[in-house]
């Protein structure tokens, strides 16, 4: 009976709105179920066979794993899709339910759905995060112990941020606000090391194929890990270029008629590994990075000039390292940092 039934679901923090549409599109019933487990697999017992969307959030993960144990098409949207609802005059939790639903009985496509990953991949991921959290809060710490010491008329010498809770030297005007900081700049620091040799021993005995990836040159564990963990299967993408959109590492589009605007990147999808692929391109551009196709073709980016020459450059270098990386991946092949050299030559 309740196959053929569209179901859509606004999720909120404690209740989630509820529309239902029979068959024919017309609302049978519109209401609300609280948020929890047990009143969720509840609620979905009572339409298997049915078709549920909502959006991608932070509730969304578990409500579509309850809800596809339970017998229903899970199709969870894209959130950056959805114009039409986050940007409607009115907007409500109603009626974005009704049109959830009215969407997904029409054209799931329109949806963009998404795949959520497996929770393994998840929790292993959170272990990156966690870090990277601490390492933005240690940075500005050090940016205020610096800041409060410049305000004094004295600088605090160059050292790296590893080094700086030990090495740091204030004013004893100042030792009452900020050395309890920097007792916990070194204990941060501590933990950050910590979570280092967690996500090496990670890599290494629950992801072989970092090693795969880290046959780059300024690839490391942590940037090979993310990739791996962010992108989870290899398999989901035709092309390895398509890689590069994914992350957000392509100019946006606005063209009409003879108009072709030049944008600058669209910088969806994972932030963080954006900005790790953007560190590696940093580092093979840099002083100590190693002799390879890569690197050569970033330097010639930079010598056409111009105001931005080395961001265009760098942006670039990274949209080519995710291809790479993707291309390495499904392969299982060799990396050659010359193979294009002789060629040239």
């Amino acid at each position: 009976m309740k196959k053929g039934s569209t179901i859509g679901m606004d999720l909120g923090d404690k209740k989630h709105q509820v529309c239902i549409l029979d068959p024919a599109g017309k609302i049978i019933a519109e209401k609300e179920v609280a948020g929890n487990r047990t009143a969720m697999a509840s609620f979905f017992k009572q339409y298997c066979g049915a078709v549920v969307a909502m959006e991608a959030g932070t509730h969304s993960r578990w409500v579509s794993q309850i809800a596809a144990a339970a017998g229903l098409e899970v199709l969870v949207g894209n959130a950056r899709k959805l114009r039409m609802i986050w940007q409607s005059r009115q907007k409500s939790d109603t009626r974005d339910a009704v049109m959830l639903a009215r969407i997904a009985r029409f054209d799931p496509a329109l949806l963009c759905p998404i795949r959520h990953r497996g929770e393994q991949v998840q929790m292993d991921l959170e272990i990156i995060r966690a870090r990277d959290l601490l390492v933005q809060e240690r940075a500005r710490m050090i940016h205020h112990v610096r800041g409060v010491v410049k305000s004094m008329g004295e600088r605090l010498a160059a050292s790296s941020t590893a080094s700086f809770g030990h090495k740091a030297k204030i004013p004893e005007a100042l030792n009452e606000a900020l050395k309890p900081m920097l007792e916990m700049i070194r204990e941060l620091t501590e933990k950050i090391r910590e979570y280092d040799l967690m996500i090496k021993k990670t890599a290494a005995n629950k992801y072989p194929e970092t090693e795969q990836l880290r046959q780059v040159g300024g690839v490391g564990p942590l940037t090979a890990l993310a990739y791996v963990l962010t992108l989870e299967d290899p398999g989901r993408f035709a092309k390895s270029r398509t890689v590069g959109a994914y992350l957000g590492l392509v100019p946006r589009l606005d063209q009409s008629g003879q108009i072709d605007k030049q944008l600058r990147i669209t910088k969806h999808g994972d932030g963080y590994l954006r900005r790790l692929l953007v560190g590696s391109a940093h580092y093979i551009l840099g002083p100590f990075g190693p002799d390879c196709d890569l690197r050569t073709f970033g330097r010639k980016l930079m010598q056409r000039g111009g105001k931005n020459a080395k961001k265009r450059a760098v942006v670039a270098m990274a949209r080519k390292l995710a291809v790479l990386l993707h291309a390495l991946w499904r392969s299982g092949s060799i990396y050659e940092p010359k193979r294009n050299q002789p060629l040239a030559a």
